[in-house]
């Protein structure tokens, strides 16, 4: 049904740098690292500043992170795009695709629970969120619906204008609803790196374990 790719990038490299840097920032965050907390602590204060003072600006991420970009939209989009699969015959397409967004949920909500970290807090909270802070879930997410469609779209041959604009449009999906966090001052910028970071990794091993199945097959 489908048009096999050219592997543009090799999963294993790749997910070993990526599993480097998370476990790194991890670290950093579980330790209290001085230099991180203050970098955290500093440019949320900034950024909260702002979302008072512009606040048709603050109205705007709201409901892009409420709505449009929040996980659970993004997940019934990928549940639609899995039942779309699965009736067309790629069964084993749609099971990966089903497996790694249920796999990346998991992880987010086990570290959340492991690492414990507060969320920001503020006299004049602009927004309100659950559980504990790092990593952030529409962040990490965001990196695992996207990366996953676009790797479905890729597949599928999908090239020219069309492959830039659906490239655009999920860079600004992930960037945009990290950004968003913070400036609703919800989540530490750490928090959304963090996100992105073991969102992307997720992405990366499951289309290398993919690879290797097909490969088998």
């Amino acid at each position: 049904m489908s048009r096999r790719p050219p592997h543009l990038i090799r999963p294993a490299p790749l997910a070993g740098l990526l599993a480097a840097l998370s476990a790194v920032l991890l670290a950093l965050v579980v330790f209290a690292w001085p230099p991180l907390e203050s970098f955290d602590t500093g440019l949320s204060r900034t950024v909260h500043r702002w979302a008072h003072d512009f606040d048709g600006v603050t109205q705007f991420n709201r409901v892009m992170t409420d709505w449009v970009w929040d996980p659970w939209t993004l997940r019934t989009l990928c549940a639609v795009v899995t039942v779309w699969l699965w009736l067309r015959g790629a069964r084993r397409l749609a099971v990966l695709l089903a497996v790694t967004c249920t796999a990346g949920t998991l992880v987010q909500q086990g570290l959340k629970a492991l690492v414990g970290k507060d969320r920001p807090q503020w006299r004049e909270p602009l927004d309100s969120a659950h559980y504990a802070s790092f990593p952030s879930g529409h962040a990490m997410t965001a990196a695992v619906a996207c990366g996953l469609l676009l790797w479905l779209l890729r597949r599928h041959g999908v090239e020219g204008a069309a492959w830039v604009a659906a490239v655009t449009l999920a860079l600004v999906s992930v960037i945009g609803v990290g950004l968003t966090r913070i400036w609703l001052g919800v989540h530490w910028p750490s928090d959304v790196v963090g996100g992105w970071l073991l969102g992307l990794l997720t992405v990366v091993v499951a289309v290398g374990v993919y690879r290797r199945t097909e490969e088998r097959a």
